[in-house]
C-alpha cells in the first residue's frame, strides 16, 4: 500500500468504515494538496478494496467540506480563499478554545505528561524540519487534549475545520518549511499545569491564529 495511507490501529467493523478513517487520515496528514483530483478507480486500487467503500468515503468527506465536487463532477481537494480561511480561523478559535476549557478540569498528572511528550516531539520535528512528523505530532497533541472533555459535537465540528486546511497548510510546509513556525504549546502546558482557564484559551487562539496567519495570500489558490 502506498504511504498516503496509513494502516489502521483498530479493527474496523467494516471495509466501508476502514476506507473512510484512512483517506480521511490522509487528508488532515496533509497527505492530499489542494486542487488535487481524486479518482474511486486509483483509490480503490491504492487501498486494495471494490469502488464502492471509497465512493461512499469520498461521499462523507464531500458532506464534511473535506472534499469538493468539480464542475466536471470529480472529487477534489477544496482550493482556498482569504474570506474562508479567516471564517476557519475564527471557527477553530472558538471551537477549540470551548473543547480545551472543557478538558481542563480532566487533566491529571498522567495526561499532562502524555501532553509534554507528545510536545516533545513537535518541538523535535520543528528543529530537525521534519514536515512529517511535525503535522503528525501537532494532530496528536491537540487532539490529545480537546478529547479529555468528550466534546462529542464540538469535536466532529473541530475535525471538519481541520480537514479543510491541512492540504493547505502542507503545501505552505513543503515550499517553506516548519522550522519559523510559532509554537504556543509550552505556553499551553503551562497554562493547563496551573489550571487558569484565560491562559489556555489565550495559548490556544494564538496557536491557532499564528499557525494560520503563515499562509499568506500568494498561497491561496
Amino acid at each position: 500500500m502506498v504511504q498516503e495511507f496509513n494502516s489502521p490501529q483498530e479493527e474496523y467493523r467494516t471495509t466501508q468504515e476502514r476506507v473512510y478513517f484512512q483517506v480521511r487520515d490522509a487528508i488532515l496528514r496533509g497527505k492530499f494538496l489542494p486542487g488535487r483530483a481524486i479518482t474511486i478507480r486509483g483509490l480503490a486500487a491504492e487501498l486494495d478494496c471494490s469502488p464502492m467503500p471509497v465512493r461512499e468515503a469520498l461521499r462523507r468527506l464531500t458532506s464534511e467540506r473535506a472534499l469538493e465536487l468539480s464542475d466536471t463532477r470529480r472529487v477534489k481537494v477544496p482550493t482556498m480563499t482569504p474570506e474562508k480561511l479567516t471564517e476557519i480561523c475564527a471557527a477553530r478559535v472558538a471551537l477549540e478554545c470551548q473543547a480545551a476549557e472543557q478538558a481542563l478540569p480532566l487533566v491529571n498528572e498522567v495526561e499532562l505528561e502524555k501532553l509534554r511528550q507528545l510536545d516533545e516531539r513537535v518541538t523535535s520535528a520543528l528543529e530537525q524540519k521534519d514536515i512529517e512528523q511535525y503535522v503528525t505530532a501537532n494532530l496528536e497533541f491537540h487532539f490529545t487534549l480537546y478529547r479529555l472533555g468528550q466534546p462529542h459535537i464540538i469535536l466532529s465540528l473541530i475535525e471538519s475545520l481541520w480537514l479543510q486546511t491541512a492540504p493547505l497548510q502542507h503545501l505552505v510546509f513543503q515550499r517553506f518549511g516548519v522550522q519559523e513556525l510559532p509554537d504556543r504549546h509550552q505556553d499551553l502546558l503551562a497554562a493547563i499545569g496551573s489550571k487558569d482557564v484565560e491562559q489556555v484559551r489565550k495559548a490556544i487562539q494564538q496557536d491557532i491564529e499564528e499557525g494560520l496567519g503563515s499562509i499568506s495570500a500568494e498561497e491561496l489558490l
